[in-house]
């Protein structure tokens, strides 16, 4: 990989940290402030489905962000990690886990808009919740379980993205290191002239 990716490295990483962060500032701050001030559960809920949804589309630009970085540079480290040992098998748990990141977003996302459908006072909203009724309880439950795991999943992206900064550090040293010993024996080689004399 070149030693130069900075704007691919750039959104990656600025990405993953909106995501992982927003998330847990969601789920830790946003959550704890609704059922504080909610009051009712009905708008404890209208509450924190609020502030969820004013984040939606900044999550979703982050992941974006996130993803165009990542495919930029996996693009890039392509040589190292079908050579080096250990990088394949990084990169595929990377692979997975934010697939795995990604479903649970999602599913976040369809589990809030029910929430914030059901505990609407908008007669819009009303109406379409009374078409699709939900069990609101399970409902909250499934969204708490599900937007604790988003952190927790992107939390062990950003570890996984520190291993393969490690393995790309290893490479480049292994690297300068082979070539310092080729120089260092073709110094000791002998010259054309030294040739020529033992001739």
């Amino acid at each position: 990989m070149s030693e130069r990716n900075t704007l691919l490295r750039s959104l990656h990483d600025v990405g993953l940290a909106a995501w992982f962060g927003g998330s847990l500032m969601g789920a830790v701050g946003l959550n704890g402030a609704a059922r504080s001030e909610g009051g009712s559960q009905t708008a404890t809920a209208r509450f924190s489905s609020s502030g969820w949804a004013k984040w939606t589309p900044v999550n979703a630009v982050a992941i974006g962000i996130h993803l165009f970085g990542s495919g930029g540079m996996l693009a890039a480290d392509a040589p190292r990690v079908a050579s080096q040992q250990g990088a394949a098998g990084a990169t595929l748990a990377k692979t997975v886990v934010t697939g795995a990141a990604l479903a649970v977003t999602a599913y976040s996302r369809v589990l809030g808009k029910q929430v914030e459908l059901a505990s609407s006072d908008d007669p819009e909203d009303v109406e379409k919740a009374a078409k699709h009724p939900i069990d609101t309880d399970k409902a909250q439950r499934r969204l708490s379980y599900a937007q604790w795991a988003v952190p927790a999943l992107t939390g062990c992206l950003v570890v996984l993205s520190a291993l393969h900064g490690e393995q790309q550090r290893y490479a480049g040293h292994s690297q300068s290191g082979m070539w310092q010993r080729a120089r260092s024996m073709t110094s000791h080689m002998p010259s054309a002239a030294d040739w020529r004399f033992m001739h």
